[in-house]
């Protein structure tokens, strides 16, 4: 059975959405983030992916209060994202409530950092954030493209001991268009033992039928239930 990750981003605070990674395309959909990680909670959701907006264009961590609330306050597991570029950022996090961080742009930019923290805090613990536009990675809240090909930036960290991967087509973000099915495929095609996480497009219950039929172990969505695209009670099928 696929899990179902729901997302919340955050902007100041405040639970946002935006196309394509487009700060300038934001919108809020809640003022209160711990509001609405409780109404995922209370749909039987496990897992929460929560990511720090403001931390990303800062390049350090904004919003980690938001983290704590939400981490005092539910029993999700949170895997928390944006803003980690130091041991030191890692570590508010993890004593903030994140079980487990994501890094994308440091792994690219500091490999030496990212593996570091595979050593330090253990590979269970860490998410390699893969975020890709036309085959190649895209780090700095994907302001900036790389000619790093996607499969060799998995391979190595595959390599390092990471195992979990979120994937994310930016093409496909927020644009309600459907998963990047074949890419996803392709990639547990290459290491059908990565825990991949799919994120990006999904835009109604059966797109996430259809990974799910893809054999995709996992899935990351947000701005398909802000809009009313699938609902809480559509979560039962899937838990």
């Amino acid at each position: 059975m696929i899990e179902l990750i729901p997302a919340i981003d955050i902007i100041e605070g405040k639970c946002v959405r935006l196309s394509q990674g487009d700060y300038n395309q934001k919108k809020v959909y809640n003022e209160n983030p711990v509001e609405v990680a409780k109404e995922f909670e209370d749909a039987g959701v496990k897992r929460l992916h929560l990511v720090d907006l403001d931390g990303a264009k800062a390049k350090h961590i904004i919003n980690h209060k938001t983290l704590e609330s939400i981490a005092t306050k539910t029993n999700l597991t949170i895997d928390f994202g944006g803003g980690r570029k130091t041991d030191e950022d890692l570590r508010i996090a993890f004593e903030s409530g994140a079980a487990m961080v994501t890094g994308g742009s440091i792994a690219v930019k500091d490999p030496e950092v990212f593996t570091g923290w595979i050593k330090k805090f253990g590979a269970e613990r860490i998410i390699l954030g893969a975020d890709v536009k036309d085959g190649k990675v895209a780090i700095s809240g994907w302001i900036e493209n790389t000619d790093i090909d996607l499969f060799d930036f998995l391979g190595k960290y595959r390599e390092s001991g990471i195992n979990k991967v979120i994937c994310t087509d930016i093409k496909k973000d927020g644009m309600l268009q459907g998963p990047s099915l074949s890419l996803y495929e392709s990639i547990l095609q290459k290491d059908p033992e990565t825990y991949l996480i799919a994120s990006g497009g999904v835009s109604c219950v059966d797109d996430i039928v259809a990974l799910e039929e893809k054999n995709v172990p996992a899935v990351i969505f947000g701005k398909a239930i802000y809009e009313g695209r699938i609902k809480l009670k559509d979560f039962e099928r899937f838990l």
